[in-house]
């Protein structure tokens, strides 16, 4: 199995990117996947404090993620070809 050295690329309008292999979207399948386990698990508990530093952790790991494997810098984007 070959593994592709970037998974996203940066968006043609505004500031990220968005994923163009397999690997990206099964990163951000997986990210959108724990939210949904995060907000069921947690919603018995009357702990907001709790549920936002799970959330914040989880951004902060796919936005790092897709940080490492975007090929070129994120940056904001007017759609101009380069």
């Amino acid at each position: 199995m070959k593994f592709n050295k970037y998974w996203f690329k940066p968006k043609r309008f505004g500031y990220g990117a968005t994923p163009t292999t397999w690997e990206g979207f099964v990163s951000i399948t997986f990210f959108v996947i724990c939210l949904i386990l995060i907000s069921i698990f947690l919603k018995e508990v009357n702990n907001i404090f709790q549920y936002l530093l799970f959330l914040g952790v989880s951004i902060v790991v796919i936005i790092l993620i897709s940080k490492k494997k975007t090929d070129g810098k994120w940056k904001w984007n007017w759609g101009r070809n380069e």
